[in-house]
């Protein structure tokens, strides 16, 4: 579960750091000529579509993620249940096995 949050935290710092840069080309395109401030701009566009995309495909991986460890759980519930009954009553039976081994001689 560790690994699956920092991947997603990792992801999360990608699609920042894209916003990040998104940011810069705009202040960048602010100060450029009329001529690149266009190109500049179709760029930052395309980039914003392309975030936008990155941003609701990871929403929905996560999603899917999310949905499938809780299915996976629910179906091992009761088996991590019984078996953890039986580890119990298996210690118990191991402490009534050393009672009657070193209890009464």
């Amino acid at each position: 579960m560790e690994e699956k949050k920092s991947t997603t935290q990792d992801i999360e710092k990608v699609l920042q750091e894209i916003g990040d840069k998104i940011e810069e080309l705009v202040k960048k395109g602010a100060d450029a000529g009329m001529d690149a401030k266009e190109d500049i701009e179709k760029k930052i566009k395309d980039l914003k579509e392309n975030k936008t995309t990155l941003e609701a495909e990871f929403k929905k991986g996560k999603d899917i993620l999310e949905r499938e460890f809780k299915e996976r759980s629910e179906d091992f519930k009761p088996k991590l249940e019984e078996s953890k009954g039986l580890f119990k009553e298996g210690l118990k039976q191991i402490g009534l096995a050393f009672k009657a081994l070193f209890g009464k001689k």
